[in-house]
């Protein structure tokens, strides 16, 4: 039984092994693997994507999802209390919530794997998803070039412990006093997308657009990057803001397509987690 928190939990190997789970998913195996098993989710309602996939990976695999809003983990009972009688009956939980500390106090007393569907401080179930999806895709995603524009959030952040784990070469754009802590930092983003192969965004808080304005990613910035580059920017994404029309409209953009792997590689980290 394994928590997963931050991708640090993983390490390599284990990104490998949920990679390795996800191909088999993907090719139709474990089909029943969580038959009689039962997850405690809490999302808030505004949650799409990882929701979504959460809820269909663990249904369609013979599971039974039990959704709570994440407000209910902010009751007066202690949370060492709320694990501990949750592991009577469930078998996995999995929270959105902003506080990553909420989740590790929740992993240090419950008896079933506590996973992260995203925090202010990371998002590691996004970040493995793109990863497994660029293996896919690229020739070798590790001699990729990444470049992330945006400021020092939780996407940022995993971006950057993934790039550790990994040996990625990683850079961020973005203007001064946003930097993530240890991360090469280009401050003029059309020098930074020359020499870029994969190109990450996040979403401006509506206090930073005037700031990172001129940080946009365009079509025509990426026509500058290195041949084959990607565009890859996380949704929900705004056009007109951190992407331009035409750079989603471009053959640069990675495609919604994309994504559709997050739901192999949600389930594949329920696999892992359970053992």
């Amino acid at each position: 039984m394994k928590h997963l928190l931050r991708l640090s939990d993983l390490g390599e190997k284990g990104i490998y092994e949920v990679f390795r789970l996800a191909d088999e998913l993907g090719e139709g195996k474990h089909r029943d693997a969580l038959c009689g098993k039962t997850a405690v989710l809490f999302f808030p309602s505004a949650s799409l994507r990882t929701r979504v996939t959460f809820e269909k990976g663990i249904a369609s695999l013979g599971g039974h999802p039990i959704l709570f809003p994440p407000e209910t983990l902010e009751k007066k009972e202690e949370l060492k209390d709320v694990a501990r009688y949750l592991g009577n009956w469930a078998d996995l939980i999995v929270v959105r919530h902003r506080d990553i500390r909420l989740l590790e106090e929740l992993a240090a007393h419950s008896p079933c794997p506590v996973i992260n569907a995203m925090t202010d401080e990371n998002h590691p179930c996004e970040i493995l998803s793109d990863l497994y999806a660029l293996s896919r895709i690229r020739k070798d995603f590790r001699s990729d070039h990444y470049l992330f524009c945006g400021e020092a959030g939780n996407i940022g952040r995993t971006w950057k412990e993934a790039a550790e784990i990994l040996n990625l070469s990683f850079v961020q754009s973005c203007p001064p006093g946003f930097e993530l802590d240890g991360v090469k930092v280009c401050y003029d983003p059309d020098e930074a997308a020359a020499d870029a192969d994969i190109v990450c965004t996040d979403a401006w808080p509506p206090e930073r657009r005037e700031a990172f304005r001129p940080w946009q990613i365009t079509s025509a910035r990426m026509e500058h990057a290195r041949p084959g580059a990607l565009l890859n920017p996380c949704p929900p994404f705004t056009r007109g803001e951190e992407v331009s029309e035409d750079a989603v409209a471009s053959p640069y953009f990675a495609g919604y397509s994309f994504k559709s792997c997050l739901l192999e590689v949600q389930q594949a980290v329920l696999l892992y987690c359970m053992g």
